[in-house]
């Protein structure tokens, strides 16, 4: 039963040539840095392996070099299969020059595909991706020319469609946590979330694959608490120990003992209030929509911001925060350490997590404004040959009771001036939000209204609601002109509300805006 302990260099060539290889990771956490460090040299150095298949969930990069990076390179990678693709553009190049097979699933349906190869069916069968751009009758997921095989189906069953994704053997995954004992039974407790670990692990040794650990330490003996065992020996091949430099807790830091649990940060420090610009006007306003007790996601980027507007307003109590990592509780990081929470309160799978956001468990979410059109439709996967890639935002949109987007009105060199209750542009953005078709669709608009979704796109002067015709134009912002600062700057004539209002102005002064002397609105769409 003891476990094989490998150098990397060694390990790495249990992969072999053609091999469906899952990576684990989150953003710069929980990826296996040592392993795909290894694999590229012994690509580089010796040509092997080639022709792999790369499964992989959330994106793992720094838009550099780190992470999935590693891999990018010709003749190495066949195909890759991934759910956010912004952090590695050393794959995203291969898929824009045609050189590989690429495809773009939502993540959440990645991290629960693992669990059905683990269980030998046949694929995944879920209504996430319905008449988004993963739906086969636009795209299935194909990213480029060079894609042709279909990975998703249209099922009908009792009368409903359903997308069906399905099941390919892994043969090897490659993993991480932080201990391992002699038995290869590995613990977690430097990690910021055991992500979907055992059932990549299951499916991969229920394939007939292999599994590799890297771990920070080994112990002697066996781990003296079984609770704390995330990854049962059982499944694994073979250890190896990380140099540390390539086993940072996160990317954007070594170490933050708030992450895991083994230490506490101060909240009032880390959520000081915003300076008065674009993105807390949008932020503010954003947070007007927060319900008593109301179950929280906030995307990447602005919506980040509310924690700190809920906090300065006195309505952190109003929240509980989530992360599609599987965090719970807490303050949500950003950039590099995105998918960490400070003091988190507990910690669930991410397959876990995604099956509760499918089934409509979030009461709202605030996620990313990327383009918008007449339709009502959203994109923020792909833009012309940049290839973002949609991560848990098709999971979530599609399934939240209460979705905001968040985003300013415009993008590059918009510069605004906020004070005394009103807003003006001083230099508008050179790129345009709200365009006449998204060039990629990942939130579809008429889908959402069918079911009955509240939907709404906040921005610094404006704020929009979906109605039966695409956008619905509601307020504005006190200091805008209609024509010159809103329907100047779209690619179409929205609809406009006859009761349009201006925005409140308490969001474009300094001082706070009273939201805790507010009755918040009650969610009572539980299912």
């Amino acid at each position: 039963m003891i476990k094989k302990v490998l150098p990397a260099e060694e390990a790495v060539k249990l992969v072999k040539s053609g091999d469906t290889v899952a990576v684990g990771g989150f953003v710069g956490s929980g990826h296996p840095e040592e392993l795909t460090l290894h694999l590229e040299k012994n690509f580089l150095e010796r040509g092997n392996p080639q022709d792999l298949t790369l499964v992989f969930g959330a994106g793992q990069g720094d838009f550099a070099d780190r992470g999935l990076n590693h891999l990018g390179h010709e003749s190495l990678v066949k195909r890759a299969i991934g759910g956010h693709w912004g952090l590695v553009p050393t794959l995203g190049e291969l898929s824009n020059q045609n050189k590989i097979e690429a495809y773009n699933f939502p993540q959440g349906c990645i991290s629960q595909l693992y669990r059905d190869i683990a269980a030998g069916r046949p694929g995944t069968i879920t209504h996430v991706g319905l008449h988004t751009f993963v739906d086969p009758r636009i795209s299935g997921g194909k990213l480029n020319s060079s894609t042709t095989e279909d990975l998703v189906e249209l099922l009908c069953l009792d009368g409903r469609e359903w997308l069906f994704y399905k099941a390919f053997p892994i043969n090897v995954a490659l993993i991480r946590g932080t201990t391992a004992d002699k038995h290869g039974n590995i613990t977690m407790e430097k990690e910021i979330a055991s992500l979907e670990t055992l059932a990549m692990a299951q499916a991969a040794k229920n394939s007939g694959g292999l599994v590799i650990a890297q771990v920070e330490r080994l112990v002697d003996g066996f781990h003296s608490d079984p609770w704390l065992v995330r990854l049962p020996g059982i499944f694994v091949d073979a250890v190896v120990v990380a140099e540390l430099e390539n086993h940072c807790q996160v990317f954007g830091a070594d170490y933050n003992p708030a992450y895991c649990g083994e230490g506490h940060a101060d909240e009032i420090s880390l959520l000081a209030p915003m300076e008065l610009d674009e993105r807390k006007v949008v932020c503010r306003r954003a947070a007007m929509e927060i319900g008593h007790q109301a179950l929280v996601n906030l995307g990447i980027g602005m919506p980040v911001g509310i924690a700190q507007v809920a906090q300065e307003e006195g309505i952190r109590d109003r929240m509980m925060l989530t992360v599609e990592s599987g965090a719970i509780g807490g303050i949500p990081s950003s950039g590099l350490s995105f998918g960490a929470a400070v003091n988190p309160e507990a910690m669930i799978d991410q397959p876990y997590m995604f099956d509760f956001y499918d089934g409509g468990g979030l009461d709202i979410a605030f996620l990313g404004l990327a383009e918008a059109d007449c339709h009502g439709n959203i994109n923020v996967s792909k833009f012309a040959s940049r290839i973002t890639g949609a991560g848990g935002f098709i999971n979530i949109s599609q399934n939240t009771k209460r979705v905001v987007f968040c985003g300013s009105f415009t993008t590059g060199g918009l510069k605004v001036e906020v004070a005394d209750g009103y807003i003006r542009i001083l230099k508008e953005g050179i790129h345009r939000k709200f365009v006449r078709e998204v060039q990629h669709l990942t939130f579809n608009g008429s889908f959402a209204g069918k079911q009955g979704h509240k939907v709404l796109l906040v921005t610094e002067r404006a704020v929009f609601e979906m109605g039966t015709d695409g956008f619905l134009l509601t307020e504005i912002a006190p200091g805008m002109d209609l024509r010159h600062d809103i329907l100047d700057q779209m690619d179409f004539i929205p609809c406009i509300s006859p009761d349009l209002k201006l925005m409140d102005d308490h969001l474009f002064r300094r001082e706070v805006m009273g939201l805790s002397l507010k009755v918040p609105q009650e969610f009572s769409l539980k299912v």
